[in-house]
């Protein structure tokens, strides 16, 4: 048993870390007040701006073209999370509606760019991130081989964001407006803080972590862009319900529903559980995932003001 927990445990890892940072994106969103179900489509962003800028970059410049496919999907993920801000604040419309749409404008956008840059809807790359052995911790019983072995520099980054994030909601003046604005926005806005301007912000926090998540897919494990992030965004924002909306309990989330999917994605090549049916395997993450939300929904504590628009002029 231990062998093949050892065997799958770095890919869980690897499979956790885009569904983390995704999810800690719609967290910022939804603690502000704004709904994101459009962290699917974000990704998708995130994913093909980061398989363009690296294919181009890769063949002169090798040990940083995938840093700047990062950073260029961070930008472009906040600036296409714009189209959701504006609908949502200054628009007041519906956030399931205008996540839904981002989902399907991304989609199509970045598969029509794709086949007129590339003559078809994929985009590869040639290198991605190499896993490497942290020197010293690697060598720690039990602890060292599950944690420290075969990594991503991304895992860290991502680790160092979550601490970050961490921080700031909960030591910050700023995370306290945004979750003032998520709770009471008519009061935080009577305390002098610019509710709009809060959202805003948090809005494309989303959209540039949710655009990371699906680029650390193409660096990590992945390799190409096809259109499509396989409903890891909506598996990010089952995390972040299943977390109750709280950085630690997102982190536990997304390990849990990583774990479950790298499972699946794994059976063939384990001959432990190449013995049960591929079917229930397949299933299995999607399943325990409706079970979760079931069982959690009473006892929800979303953002009382998540989903609602807000109207400075009405008290």
């Amino acid at each position: 048993m231990w062998e093949i927990v050892a065997q799958i445990f770095p890919y869980a890892i690897a499979f956790t870390i885009p569904l983390l940072i995704t999810a800690l994106g719609g967290l910022f969103s939804e603690r502000s007040g704004i709904v994101n179900i459009g962290l699917e489509g974000l990704m998708v962003v995130g994913l093909f701006t980061a398989a363009l800028v690296i294919s181009k970059l890769e063949g002169t410049m090798p040990g940083i073209a995938i840093w700047i496919g990062l950073l260029a999907a961070l930008i472009a993920g906040a600036l296409f999370s714009l189209l959701h801000a504006f609908a949502c604040i200054n628009l007041n419309a519906n956030q399931c509606i205008s996540g839904t749409a981002i989902n399907m404008i991304a989609g199509a956008l970045t598969v029509y760019l794709a086949r007129n840059i590339t003559g078809s809807g994929n985009i590869h790359i040639v290198h991605g991130l190499n896993r490497t052995n942290i020197p010293v911790l690697s060598k720690i019983p039990v602890l060292g081989k599950l944690f420290f072995t075969q990594t991503y520099a991304t895992t860290w980054l991502v680790l160092v964001i979550l601490g970050i994030c961490w921080f700031i909601i909960y030591k910050t003046a700023f995370g306290l407006r945004l979750r003032a604005c998520g709770e009471h926005p008519q009061a935080a806005d009577a305390a002098g803080v610019n509710v709009y301007w809060i959202r805003y912000l948090a809005v494309m926090i989303s959209g540039a972590f949710a655009a990371l998540g699906g680029a650390i897919i193409l660096v990590t494990y992945s390799g190409e862009f096809n259109g499509t992030v396989a409903g890891l965004g909506f598996l990010a924002i089952a995390a972040l319900i299943f977390g109750q909306w709280k950085p630690l309990g997102v982190l536990g989330a997304t390990f849990f529903f990583g774990f479950a999917s790298t499972i699946a994605n794994v059976s063939q090549a384990v001959p432990e559980l190449a013995k049960v049916p591929g079917i229930l395997l397949k299933t299995f993450p999607y399943v325990v995932t409706l079970i979760v939300l079931v069982i959690f929904s009473k006892s929800s504590q979303a953002p009382k003001a998540a989903g609602e628009p807000y109207d400075k002029g009405k008290r």
